[in-house]
């Protein structure tokens, strides 16, 4: 989840690409550029979901994505399946 995280937070779309899961990812994965975001709190863990809130700023006016993340072991690899958000 960290790595995904950092990946949003330097507009790494190739790595956001590789880390999800074929089956549920969308076709277009681009930043949006007004949206930086400014940290991750892990909330809680399991065998294969993480609970996190991401802060970030879009024109001066923070927010945060608090979402629980499913994740599926693929290939040796973790990779992002869905979420719940809140």
């Amino acid at each position: 989840m960290r790595s995904r995280y950092a990946a949003y937070a330097v507009g790494d779309s190739d790595y956001v690409f590789r880390t999800w899961h074929p089956r549920t990812r969308p076709d277009d994965l681009s930043p949006d550029p007004a949206r930086t975001w400014t940290g991750l709190t892990i909330l809680g863990t399991g065998d294969d979901w993480v609970e996190f809130a991401a802060s970030y700023d879009v024109g001066g006016v923070p927010g945060e994505q608090r979402e629980r993340s499913r994740f599926e072991r693929r290939a040796g690899r973790w990779v992002y399946v869905d979420g719940e958000f809140e």
